[in-house]
């Protein structure tokens, strides 16, 4: 039986129960010591959304933001919304959760493509296991086969990657977690194995009450915290290799021991949240929000939490026969009208509990954007408001393509697998180098492939027009892949043999039909290079952030690892490793910066954005290989010579590149972090190498031909 309401029986009045929660809300408080800068945040608010996006994805209709007022107007009256916001590659929800939640790029991880990752067995066949998976598992804890026993959070060094929740316990705060990625168990039974013990009550549990009982809600407790009670089925918070140690730390896992703990979750259609299975990591709002604020009124001062696309239904049958949305189509209009409604809810009850902007840092992020396929929207003047889109019969679809039929259809029969995407990871079976004939056939002969786009009628191809401005498609091997922060130095195996960044109205996975054929269950594809998919948004409000309102993409850039250490540095926290990301300066009140980065914010701000020109895997230094690689892959110049000049050039850029980063980095996370004055010669020096090299590379990528003769 739990604690509260064991004692609350024993009180024996309603009143007497509420006071009794009232006083662990406020022990829980009381011993939560954030050090903001401005003195003031007592609570933490953390939303991942996936895909739901600021700018328009038709120009007539308003965006997602747009038709979520409640959220927008808040940001804007109270904080900063930057647009210039970019995903890492490959940009998909797990990938985009955990940059966003360490600070740190996916070479840092081990996780670079999601939502599974591609790992060579012994054999030399690949295997993909999930990139859902809890935070200390083992790769061979998802898919056995692989034969993999290293973690599949993994750094450079072979260990556990820091965990996102440590600085918050260590600083005497619970923090909550709600159908965010790696920081709630995900799946069972290993997940479940993993924290209650192999032969556990709860290990005997049939799977799918596993998943309703255990699976997507979380809270990781700071020490002696009343709520991680053996009463309420508390567990040992283990992480093996945590800077520092973390001994002692528990943990509530599961729908079955937090909500009663909490005195149940009812989302703001009123109705109980008692199990996971209703929700299945696609919660709406009106399901996130209300978890949310329930535990932050309990005395969790840290949430973590995340909410469905609105371009999916996530309604059901009630709101449309249709599992997916056009831009504009009535049923995407009328859920974004409920998720502005759970907005509105949300954001008075807070207020109404003393929780606002002048108290909580709000952040609200989305995991990637993505790219609509589909026909055209008729009539072509819709606005989805006034006037409703249609799209016809098979007018919402993405495309779906089978790459290993084409290849074979085309006269190459090369053996390989890959990752079901419209950025196909190649894993060539045998794991070939990437410079053998082999492997620079296939990738010319997937290329040259083109098929007819059934929605349009035109003959495309599957790679796309080139890179130009619509960064259409290209192809990456090993030593592009490097920097862009796609590989594994612990565990190559992981790493593809090559990357084909695809045109984003196709998907490609075996369908056994050798057509591109309409996949009406998914319009909204993300994995890939194009704009509508890399560039995001980073919102925040409350102390500390500057209010600039809306920003401009070009009037700085960002991308996701940038997130963390600003959050951290608002918070007056600190982790246990060096950010690959730096504090977004642009959004911080001036009057929170201590002297060693008020003194020289200019040359911050300048040494920031070179870092992320060189470093950021939608970066200028990163679009210029792009289209470099692109070249070299179907260039045919007798024995390679253009294809071996090209990935030497990207080869030593990379070693540049890491040089400066390296050297950037620990100057920007002293300052930030440290106390630290900046040595401004240096800063300047550093500013000067990273322009060259971007300019080496821009000059490259204008005359590919050239630079490779």
């Amino acid at each position: 039986m739990h604690r509260a309401r064991m004692l609350c029986r024993t009180l024996g009045s309603a009143l007497g129960c509420g006071l009794l929660m009232a006083g662990l809300a406020a022990s829980a408080h009381a011993q939560c010591q954030l050090n903001s800068p401005s003195g003031k945040i007592k609570h933490v608010v953390y939303v991942e959304f996936d895909n739901v996006h600021f700018t328009r994805d038709n120009p007539n209709v308003p965006s997602d933001l747009e038709q979520i007022p409640n959220l927008l107007n808040f940001i804007k009256q109270n904080g900063a919304l930057d647009t210039g916001d970019h995903t890492v590659l490959i940009s998909h929800t797990a990938n985009g959760i955990l940059t966003t939640q360490t600070g740190l790029y996916s070479d840092n991880t081990s996780i670079f493509v999601a939502n599974s990752f591609g790992d060579f067995t012994p054999s030399g066949s690949a295997l993909f296991p999930s990139s859902f998976f809890y935070w200390t598992d083992l790769v061979s804890d998802i898919t056995p086969a692989t034969l993999d026993s290293s973690f599949a959070l993994t750094t450079p060094a072979g260990l556990n990657v820091p965990a996102p929740w440590v600085p918050f316990t260590r600083a005497g705060c619970d923090v909550g977690a709600f159908s965010t990625a790696n920081i709630v168990l995900e799946r069972q039974p290993f997940d479940v194995k993993k924290v209650f013990g192999a032969t556990s009550a709860q290990a005997a549990e049939t799977g799918g009450n596993q998943t309703n009982d255990f699976i997507g809600v979380s809270v990781h407790c700071a020490l002696n915290s009343p709520l991680c009670s053996t009463e309420n089925n508390a567990v040992a918070d283990l992480l093996p290799d945590e800077p520092g140690g973390y001994g002692g730390y528990q943990a509530l896992f599961g729908m079955k021991y937090i909500a009663p703990a909490l005195g149940g979750f009812t989302d703001y259609n009123g109705n109980a949240l008692a199990g996971f299975s209703q929700l299945n990591f696609n919660p709406q709002p009106s399901q996130t929000l209300a978890v949310v604020e329930t535990m932050l009124k309990k005395g969790i001062p840290v949430v973590f939490a995340y909410i469905a696309d609105a371009h999916d239904n996530h309604e059901g049958a009630t709101l449309s026969p249709a599992r997916t949305f056009g831009s504009g189509e009535a049923a995407y209009v009328k859920q974004l009208a409920d998720y502005n409604t759970a907005f509105g809810t949300f954001f008075a009850n807070l207020k109404a509990a003393g929780i606002d902007q002048s108290n909580t840092l709000f952040i609200f992020t989305p995991d990637e954007g993505d790219h609509f396929s589909g026909a055209a929207a008729s009539p072509a003047n819709c606005d989805g408001i006034n006037i409703p889109c249609t799209y016809g019969v098979n007018g919402v679809g993405e495309l779906d393509f089978d790459l290993n039929l084409a290849a074979v259809n085309a006269g190459n029969s090369t053996p390989f697998n890959y990752h079901f995407d419209d950025s196909a990871t190649v894993y060539v079976t045998g794991n070939p180098d990437p410079a053998s004939a082999t492997v620079r056939q296939l990738e010319k002969t997937l290329a040259a492939i083109s098929t007819t786009n059934p929605q349009t009628g035109v003959n495309e191809s599957i790679l796309g027009s080139g890179l130009g401005a619509n960064l259409q498609g290209s192809i990456v091997d090993r030593t592009g892949q490097k920097l862009l922060h796609m590989s594994s130095s612990v565990d190559p195996n992981r790493d593809p043999t090559f990357t084909f960044f695809g045109d984003p109205n196709f998907f490609f996975e075996t369908t056994g039909n050798p057509d591109a054929i309409v996949g009406t269950g998914f319009a909204w594809n993300h994995g890939d290079i194009q704009p509508q998919i890399a560039r995001t948004f980073i919102a925040m409000a409350g102390p500390g952030v500057r209010h600039i309102g809306v920003t401009q993409p070009t009037d700085f850039f960002s991308d996701h690892v940038d997130l963390r250490p600003t959050m951290m540095y608002l918070l007056g926290l600190k982790d246990d490793y060096q950010h690959d990301g730096r504090v977004i300066l642009e959004m911080v009140d001036p009057n929170v910066l201590p002297s060693s980065v008020h003194a020289h914010t200019e040359t911050l701000l300048r040494l920031g954005q070179s870092y992320k020109q060189i470093n950021a895997p939608f970066g200028a230094l990163a679009q210029s290989t792009l289209t470099v690689s692109n070249f070299a892959m179907q260039s045919t110049s007798d024995s390679d010579m253009v294809y071996n000049h090209l990935e030497s050039k990207i080869a030593s850029w990379t070693i540049q590149r890491d040089a400066l980063a390296a050297q950037i980095k620990t100057m920007l996370e002293g300052a930030e972090f440290g106390g630290l004055a900046i040595n401004e010669q240096q800063a300047k020096q550093l500013i000067g190498a990273s322009e060259t090299l971007l300019n080496q590379a821009s000059a490259c990528a204008a005359n590919p031909g050239s630079c490779g003769s």
